[in-house]
């Protein structure tokens, strides 16, 4: 291996316990507060300055985040308190390379404490093929980060140009609907028991446009049903409030797919364009009104699909549908070769990054 050592984690980097902050006591501020999963709300004050990362301590285990702006760590993560020299950016590739879960020391809570990981077994390279190794795979996901963000701009234009068109200058003499008049709620689709078919869980439903992981193939049982074109909308709290949502996107247009029976599924009908069911999905008013029509037991609250079809709307004349269709005509399949680019992408970093940091694979160049 070179110049590469074998060391203890505890040797290229110490991890501190992140920093009480309960939601109350957050001040407002752009300071991002790290949470175990990522930001999760913001603050006035930071504890850490960047570069910095976090892994999940308690909840979602050892997930790793990094943060190019100073930032609060929560006491739900361990953050890097000491580099020791080491590159932060190859130091986050590098704690993402490890499986952090088999340390749980939790019961009810997943827990990770430091102290079990600081004695690990790892190994280091040097300073450059470090900060070769983080270039290779932090090039992949500047690219894959341009990608989401040309996809946001996409879907940002087709929601203000739905919500120009159909909302603000809808005319008063537009015929007064509802949703369910334009679109179809938890449509009947035929699948027969023991049919394999592609399924979806709802803990893999993501809050953007597509979902290019997450399926498999199995045993159709029972649940919904839904197709090429459809939209999948979570119906319970608090996924709906969290905005999952996803639009279905099959290779084989003719192919049926199934799963929790903890979405619904919406599909427009003619002659809408299938797009338009996903921008009234993520529009703020209908979920606000979706989250009114929640009923059962606390904290496992589910939007009613009887109710939601009540949703108020006005339709506009067959010319402005059709400008729109012709609109998203251009929009979906830009949506949909960014999302196959990154998918593409994230495979890619994914299989060198296990790769790179055992040293299986070299950076040209570097020792």
């Amino acid at each position: 291996m070179g110049y590469w050592k074998k060391c203890k984690l505890g040797d290229v980097i110490t991890l501190q316990r992140g920093h009480d902050l309960p939601k109350r006591k957050m001040i407002e501020g752009n300071i991002p507060v790290a949470g175990s999963n990522g930001i999760i709300g913001y603050h006035n004050q930071s504890t850490t300055k960047a570069p910095g990362i976090t892994i999940g301590r308690s909840g979602n285990l050892g997930n790793a985040f990094l943060y190019k702006d100073d930032f609060w760590a929560h006491n739900t993560t361990l953050y890097v308190k000491d580099f020791k020299g080491n590159y932060e950016i190859f130091i986050y590739y590098f704690l993402k390379s490890f499986d952090f879960k088999q340390f749980n020391v939790g019961s009810a809570v997943p827990t990770l404490n430091r102290n079990h990981i600081h004695p690990l077994d790892v190994l280091l390279p040097p300073l450059p093929n470090q900060k070769a190794i983080a270039s290779v795979l932090s090039n992949l996901d500047d690219k894959i980060d341009l990608l989401h963000c040309q996809n946001k701009t996409l879907e940002a234009m087709a929601e203000t140009l739905f919500r120009q068109w159909f909302v603000e200058e809808a005319q008063e003499d537009w015929e007064e609907g509802f949703l369910g008049d334009i679109t179809d709620i938890n449509p009947t689709y035929h699948l027969k028991k023991g049919e394999i078919s592609s399924y979806l869980e709802m803990k893999n439903v993501s809050t953007s446009t597509f979902n290019p992981e997450g399926w498999h193939k199995r045993e159709f049982t029972s649940g919904m049903k839904f197709q090429n074109g459809d939209t999948l909308l979570a119906r319970i709290t608090p996924c709906l409030e969290n905005g999952k949502t996803c639009f279905v996107t099959f290779l084989d247009e003719e192919e049926i797919g199934w799963g929790s029976t903890e979405y619904l599924v919406m599909r427009m009908k003619e002659p809408f364009h299938p797009y338009i069911s996903y921008i009234i999905a993520k529009d703020k008013d209908f979920r606000d009104f979706a989250i009114s029509s929640m009923s059962g037991s606390s904290g496992r609250q589910r939007a009613q699909a009887n109710v939601i079809k009540e949703y108020n709307i006005k339709v506009p004349p067959l010319e402005i549908i059709e400008e729109l269709n012709c609109q998203l005509a251009g929009t979906l399949p830009k949506l949909k070769n960014n999302a196959n680019k990154i998918r593409t992408l994230e495979k890619l970093r994914d299989t060198l990054l296990p790769k790179l940091m055992s040293g299986e694979v070299r950076v040209k160049g570097v020792i």
